[in-house]
């Protein structure tokens, strides 16, 4: 028996029942102004004069529920004591359809409430009442219980086992109360349908965002891995002979290693939901500093820019950036050696990018690896951005990886 009383008297079970009670006393300040129709209309028969009464007190309660700030209060309420995983609402302005569509749960939730609410407090506590009362009338052979102009009179007396029944049937008319008002908070309180779109779409954009941020690290960081290994080869290898050539590849990995930082930092703080500082951003105006870490680190980079690259949006611009440095890093890590052609040219119509480096023979992706963040990367970025890439050999030892990206030249 004591086990099946344990939920009953669980913890959840009577914050539960809190909640669900505190709708009743709750809507008493509103009573006052619910009788003033029936105190102006006395000629009108009672039983008209009551639901007057009850449908005035129902509007008044619902009107409670129309501003958003009361919507979020109950959904707070309701998570901590009724234990109902609720999502905030959904912030942002919402179009007028929808927030007129969803406006009424709220009204209904608080009716629905306070009905429950007073249902639960009147019925529980004439059975508490009863299981108090009871008992006395046990010691004399008679027991009689009257209330609202109802009475009740056992002969024969009542036992306290038919007391404490009446206890739990109480308790019980809470529980039920409380499930029912647990069965209703996600469909009153939970997101509408035009939330559950807005939530969907905003999850959609965070995974979009963060599948750009790893294609940003991972551009940012392969890159800066293989120019440092390459700068540090070449400084140990001249150190001693040129000692100027040495110190510049130094510099050059320190300035490849904090720009790595910076772009870390800032994905970390995306991804831990911290406030992020401002996003480092690489954009074709960088790019010359892209061309000699390259330079340090023994390329030979014959760079050919044409068209007004400053005025390109800043997201083909950062796009554009990280295609070419992708190429680059590729050329630099997996090409022949030689030299390294970068063309880039802007158009009033298109952003051309073309990357040739030499390999060797019978290479079929130029080093770019066949799976992962390699040329389905690249091939993935250019399609969000509408544009086309070709990748492949250019001759017997060449490679080439060209795309073109649509542009819109700012003013």
């Amino acid at each position: 028996m004591i086990r099946g009383l344990r939920p009953l008297l669980r913890g959840s079970t009577c914050s539960g029942a809190l909640f669900a009670y505190c709708g009743a006393p709750a809507s008493l300040p509103l009573l006052p102004f619910a009788t003033l129709p029936a105190l102006v209309w006395r000629s009108a028969p009672e039983g008209l004069q009551i639901v007057l009464v009850l449908l005035l007190w129902a509007a008044l309660v619902g009107a409670v529920g129309l501003p958003r700030t009361t919507r979020r209060v109950l959904i707070v309420s309701a998570r901590r004591l009724l234990r109902v995983p609720l999502p905030d609402p959904v912030a942002g302005r919402r179009s007028t359809n929808a927030a007129g569509a969803d406006r009424w749960r709220t009204p209904v939730w608080l009716v629905l409430h306070t009905a429950l609410g007073w249902t639960g407090v009147l019925l529980s506590g004439a059975l508490v009442l009863v299981g108090l009362a009871l008992p006395g009338g046990w010691v004399h052979g008679e027991a009689r219980v009257s209330m609202f102009g109802w009475s009740a009179q056992a002969q024969g007396g009542w036992s306290w086992v038919e007391a404490l029944g009446s206890m739990l049937l109480a308790l019980a008319v809470s529980v039920m109360v409380t499930n029912t008002l647990r069965w209703l908070a996600p469909r009153l309180l939970g997101p509408s349908a035009a939330e559950q779109l807005a939530l969907a779409t905003e999850r959609e954009l965070l995974l979009a965002e963060r599948n750009r941020l790893a294609h940003e690290l991972h551009d940012s960081i392969g890159h800066t891995l293989t120019a440092t290994t390459i700068q540090a080869a070449v400084a140990g290898e001249v150190l001693s002979a040129d000692p100027a050539a040495a110190r510049a590849a130094l510099r050059s990995i320190e300035e490849s290693s904090r720009a790595a930082l910076e772009d870390l930092d800032y994905v970390l703080g995306v991804l831990r939901e911290e406030q992020p500082g401002t996003a480092p951003t690489r954009t074709l105006a960088d790019l010359p500093e892209l061309l000699d870490r390259l330079r340090h680190a023994g390329a030979v980079v014959e760079p050919e820019l044409s068209g007004e690259l400053a005025q390109v949006q800043g997201t083909l611009s950062r796009a554009a950036y990280r295609i070419l440095q992708e190429g680059l890093t590729n050329a630099l890590r997996h090409g022949a050696g030689g030299r390294i052609e970068v063309r880039v040219a802007a158009t009033s119509d298109g952003l051309d990018l073309c990357v040739v480096n030499r390999v060797d023979a019978g290479t079929d992706t130029g080093g770019f690896p066949t799976s992962g963040h390699g040329l389905p990367g690249l091939a993935e970025r250019v399609r969000l951005l509408h544009g086309e890439i070709e990748a492949g050999p250019d001759g017997p030892q060449h490679w080439r990886l060209a795309v073109r990206l649509p542009v819109r030249l700012s003013a």
